[in-house]
């Protein structure tokens, strides 16, 4: 069964399903490897800086998205105006 509406995609467009799934972290987990508050975890979701999935009540980072943060990449995200 899948729950339409909860889960908000990864990346737009085509998905791809790989044969070895990617791990999934924690808010709390990606604000101790970055060394921030869990705070800053949900503003740099919010801002489409950091890929995210949401389950239910709950975020989920793929570890990918992590490491093309730290390497100075950002995932596209709403353009200010």
């Amino acid at each position: 069964m899948l729950l339409r509406g909860f889960v908000t995609p990864l990346l737009p467009g085509k998905v791809t399903v790989s044969a070895e799934p990617e791990r999934m972290l924690t808010v709390l987990e990606v604000a101790r490897l970055l060394r921030v508050s869990t705070a800053t975890v949900y503003k740099l979701c919010e801002r489409g800086e950091l890929a995210h999935v949401r389950v239910l009540n709950a975020l989920r980072i793929p570890q990918l998205a992590l490491h093309s943060l730290k390497a100075g990449g950002r995932r596209p995200g709403p353009q200010p105006t």
